[in-house]
């Protein structure tokens, strides 16, 4: 090897060393971009996992679970989740059609959620229900969800022979605050918990 070659070794190695030692200081000063903006939206069972999520409800017990929403907007976001209940029968939150459930809301949990920022709501459900024998059917009275009771009379579910079962479905639907149209619209994220009503 002669001695340009060996320089133009050595600059090349000086080089590359002198990248790998700078790189961590250069990705400080680097700005890049941010280029997916979205919301983060999850339930999480009363240990913070997804193993023992409420499933067999009997009467007047509590559940507990954890609401969570994680802002990756860009911006600061005014969200409002609406609780619903249905039945085997009842309308549905829409993958497909990007639609929410035409059932109205049972509550709402608003809040303010600023950019790359994580609120976590703790939620305590109970179920006040009346079997009826004669039918083979439950009749729905209320939810108590943090203390605050909603009706839901006139919600029956059936014995569902399929699922061997008094089957319902608690879900969160979240929505965001529009500013141009001053209201909020459905942000096309629902959670559902799927519910054995026990007799």
């Amino acid at each position: 090897m002669n001695l340009s070659e060996r320089r133009i070794l050595f600059v090349v190695v000086s080089g590359i060393l002198i990248l790998l030692v700078a790189s961590p200081a250069l990705s400080r000063l680097l700005i890049f971009p941010r280029t997916e903006f979205f919301t983060e939206f999850w339930i999480l069972d009363s240990n913070h996992g997804t193993r023992d999520y409420p499933f067999n409800v009997t009467l007047t017990r509590d559940y507990n679970v954890f609401l969570g929403i994680a802002n990756r907007l860009g911006y600061c976001a005014y969200y409002s989740v609406e609780v619903k209940f249905r039945n085997q029968t009842q309308s549905a939150p829409s993958r497909f059609n990007h639609t929410s459930s035409s059932l109205p809301a049972l509550c709402n949990i608003s809040a303010f959620v600023a950019d790359q920022g994580v609120l976590e709501q703790p939620l305590t459900l109970s179920f006040v229900y009346q079997y009826n024998e004669s039918l083979s059917r439950v009749e729905l009275r209320s939810l108590e969800l943090n203390g605050v009771e909603s009706n839901l009379n006139n919600t029956t579910i059936d014995w569902d022979l399929k699922e061997n079962g008094f089957r319902g479905v608690l879900f969160f639907e979240l929505w965001i605050y529009n500013g141009t149209s001053s209201s909020f619209q459905y942000h096309d994220r629902f959670l559902s918990l799927r519910l054995n009503m026990t007799v």
